[in-house]
């Protein structure tokens, strides 16, 4: 499989040469003038581009190659993880703007560019993030008669313009997206598959979770597998049965919102009064979201340098059950916007919250011992011989089977990617 973006070369290798020739006859020249160091750093600029561009194709190549690109990326550049994501989330906005990524090949844009097209786009759905690109590419003669602050301004105006509706008009047309479809398969079983609006989304994740919590606390069904992914499946099949037939024993099915008061950050930043954020899985237009609170359950967590400060429940359970409840999940979302695995882009709601000391080798059911994984990199942990360790601010420490160590910082939800 290719990626859109490998052929894009731009500049010739002989005319790269020759720019780094001419940087260096400046370097070397005691006597150069102002114009001549001014025409030199030009094409700094252009060669860099040029290997910017290149990087993306690589890294748009490898990730068709391995299953965790970010990691391999970090490997070979000598970076971080969450640089490499950002690498490939550079070089995925290339491959969705061909005229730009020309652009950045021959040299007469610059990354930055190309990285303020990236941020732009990731408060849109997937609909308007390709409408977003299509302006781009009419921009491109724009971008490159711009600074990377003036194209960032106006990448940011396209995106007011893409949203002027205030998300309503997005909403309208999730709403008239909505299907539900069922088949029985060759096994006999009776499958289900769904696609609701975000705000429908929110109203069913809660009767489901609040369902399954309520009547799976303590006991479960038999036949529950003990794979910790396959046991969540099983019982939200199970916790959706017992919804249908009313006998879910939940005391609320109300969606739950919290607000994440981030003790370390700078209200300069923010504006004045407490630093917080609405912690939803969803982007939901203002009024909509309104709407919504008046009928939700709103609570607090309070987090400081990876570690949470205050938050309601009952978040320490030892070994009394397997099963994390609300409150360790409520405390954990003040953190994480998503996997804390680095690079993972997967929503924290999507994940599972696991045993960091595995419960059947004496893990407890205590917050310290959580955390969001999902999936994919779930099934890695206990299948694949993947490692995490957690310290006391919750950096992360995972090691791979090949012996590569990637470290975090401690999360942080206010800036998550």
């Amino acid at each position: 499989m290719s990626h859109p973006f490998v052929m894009m070369v731009g500049m010739e290798v002989a005319a790269v040469v020759e720019r780094v020739r001419r940087i260096g006859e400046v370097r070397c020249d005691g006597a150069a003038d102002a114009a001549g160091v001014e025409a030199a750093l030009v094409a700094v600029r252009e060669v860099v581009a040029w290997a910017d561009a290149q990087q993306a194709g690589l890294v748009g190549q490898l990730s068709t190659l391995v299953s965790f690109p970010e990691a391999a990326i970090a490997e070979a550049s000598k970076t971080s993880v969450v640089v490499a994501s950002k690498a490939k989330e550079r070089s995925d906005t290339l491959a969705s703007t061909p005229r730009l990524a020309g652009s950045l090949a021959d040299g007469a844009v610059t990354a930055g560019h190309v990285d303020a097209v990236t941020r732009g786009s990731r408060q849109l759905d997937a609909d308007r993030r390709r409408e977003l690109f299509d302006r781009v590419e009419s921009m491109v003669a724009v971008a490159e008669a711009a600074t990377v602050e003036q194209f960032a301004r106006r990448v940011a105006l396209e995106v007011k313009r893409i949203e002027a509706d205030d998300g309503v008009g997005r909403l309208e047309r999730q709403r008239r997206a909505t299907r539900l479809s069922s088949w029985v398969d060759a096994e006999g079983m009776w499958n289900l598959r769904g696609r609701f609006d975000p705000v429908t989304g929110v109203r069913l994740d809660a009767k489901l979770r609040s369902t399954l919590e309520a009547v799976f606390a303590e006991t479960v069904p038999q036949g529950c597998p003990d794979d910790p992914i396959e046991k969540q499946q099983f019982l939200a099949g199970h916790a959706l049965v017992r919804l249908l037939d009313g006998a879910t024993g939940a005391k609320t099915g109300r969606p739950e919102f919290v607000v994440v008061v981030d003790a370390d950050a700078d209200p300069g930043l923010y504006g004045p009064g407490p630093v917080g954020a609405w912690s939803i899985p969803v982007e939901v237009p203002a009024r909509v979201l309104a709407e919504l609170a008046g009928d939700a359950d709103i609570s607090a967590v309070v987090v400081r340098n990876g570690v949470v400060l205050y938050a309601p429940g009952e978040l320490d359970l030892g070994r009394s059950t397997r099963l994390a409840n609300r409150a360790q999940r409520r405390a954990l979302r003040g953190l994480y916007r998503s996997c804390a695995i680095p690079g993972c882009s997967v929503g924290y709601d999507r994940c599972e919250l696991h045993h960091v000391i595995w419960w059947r080798l004496g893990g407890r059911t205590d917050l310290a011992n959580l955390i969001p994984i999902c999936t994919k990199h779930h099934t890695k942990i206990h299948h694949d011989s993947w490692i995490i360790e957690l310290g006391p601010n919750r950096e992360l420490t995972l090691r791979l089977p090949d012996g590569t160590i990637h470290n975090t910082s401690p999360p942080n939800h206010n800036t998550a990617a």
